[in-house]
């Protein structure tokens, strides 16, 4: 079967069987920062965004993705060295191993929520496991990273 996809912002025209998962197919083309984690659907570690919503590419066959814009870790790079800086300065930055997946969804989550509260944080990253942190560093740098601008604009009040 022949699919169109623009990966990051390159238009991808290719031949695949019918059964290539979206994983796959990126990890063949050199976006290294999807991984597999459970390949149940349950860890968020394989996350990328689908027309910027973020799925879960251990579970979406390629072929689902004809005619769609996929987005990778590769594709953000600038927004997520941004986040990254929030995540070191909280101590949050354990292996990395999870970290693509969740920073892809924090992305997505500051596109799509103004000023999430600690509920709305957890309730949209339900789906992202670490087994590293104890979350509580990971949660601070995403409340400072989504708030920053809050902050900087009450400090330039004063």
């Amino acid at each position: 079967m022949k699919i169109t996809i623009t990966l990051n912002g390159k238009r991808i025209q290719e031949e695949i069987a019918n059964d290539v998962l979206l994983i796959d197919f990126l990890r063949a083309h050199g976006c290294y920062s999807v991984k597999r984690g459970c390949e149940t659907s349950n860890c968020g570690l394989c996350t990328v965004w689908m027309d910027q919503k973020p799925v879960l590419s251990c579970s979406l066959l390629c072929a689902k993705c004809d005619g769609h814009s996929i987005t990778t870790l590769e594709g953000v790079q600038k927004q997520a060295e941004a986040f990254a800086y929030f995540m070191a300065h909280e101590g949050a930055e354990q292996c990395g191993f999870c970290s693509p997946g969740l920073i892809m969804n924090v992305l997505a989550m500051e596109q799509e929520l103004q000023a999430p509260t600690m509920d709305e944080i957890r309730s949209y990253l339900a789906g992202n496991l670490c087994r590293c942190t104890g979350y509580m560093g990971q949660m601070r740098a995403i409340q400072k990273y989504l708030h920053r601008n809050k902050e900087a604009a009450h400090e330039t009040d004063q």
